[in-house]
């Protein structure tokens, strides 16, 4: 069964980051020294194996299942049970079947938080979430652009509906800023679409997060470490969450 602070990471539409963000807020807070699982529940759209680079596979003892360890970080997805790239073709009974595998027939251990992964939208997946683990808290991740923050709407609406706390917003790829001094920002999916999403769902901006820059060989990377410009941003992020949890759990 799963412990700890459980967080899932949810947008209206995809395409807005929202893997980018759970991956890297689950690594800022290994470096807080937690302990932390993400687990990519985005069934169809899995991606969290490829953006850590992981070709192990899980392990099993006594008919459960060891997570796979990568970045100190314990890791399951759908993505390890296919050959190489090959799609999920499921209907929605079996994906609640492979949630509550997930959350049930896995050895976690002792966790201070484990990161969801969400699929975008209001599906199945979401539904069986609210079912499986009540208590869960939300985070709601949109770009500035209207149209986002439109969609995403809907899934902060949907976190209200079924009483789970909304920790708040991540507005991502926020602007474009040049790596040089005093450099201009450039606001390219527009601008205050986090801030009136919040605003919206009575809730927080917790990061505005600018667009990443390519590395020396013209890649975006998608784990930040020390070198890019979103390091010190996910630092921040990762102890607001921190800060968050803690100050709730002592509250209740």
């Amino acid at each position: 069964m799963i412990t700890g602070n459980v967080i899932a990471v949810t947008s209206g539409k995809g395409g807005v980051g929202k893997s980018t963000v759970s991956v890297n807020l689950a690594l800022a807070l290994t470096r807080l020294n937690k302990r932390v699982a993400i687990i990519d529940l985005d069934i169809y759209g899995f991606s969290v194996p490829k953006m850590l680079n992981i070709t192990d596979r899980p392990k099993t003892i006594n008919n459960k299942i060891i997570p796979v360890g990568s970045h100190g970080l314990s890791v399951m997805s759908t993505g390890f049970m296919v050959r190489g790239n090959n799609p999920i073709v499921w209907r929605g009974p079996m994906l609640g079947r492979m949630v509550e595998h997930f959350f049930k027939d896995v050895i976690w251990g002792q966790l201070d938080y484990v990161i969801l992964d969400m699929p975008p939208g209001t599906g199945d997946v979401a539904l069986d979430l609210n079912h499986l683990l009540p208590n869960c808290k939300e985070i709601i991740v949109t770009t500035p652009h209207p149209t986002a923050t439109h969609v995403a709407e809907r899934a902060g609406t949907m976190a209200q509906n079924t009483n789970h706390e909304i920790l708040g917003v991540i507005e991502n790829m926020s602007y474009f800023s040049p790596p040089i001094e005093n450099a201009e920002k450039y606001y390219l999916f527009g601008k205050g679409g986090g801030n009136t999403l919040a605003k919206t769902l009575d809730t927080t901006v917790l990061a505005s997060l600018p667009m990443s820059i390519p590395n020396e060989n013209g890649e975006v990377p998608t784990i930040y470490d020390e070198t890019s410009n979103l390091f010190i941003h996910y630092n921040d992020l990762a102890c607001k969450v921190e800060e968050l949890t803690v100050t709730k759990a002592s509250v209740n």
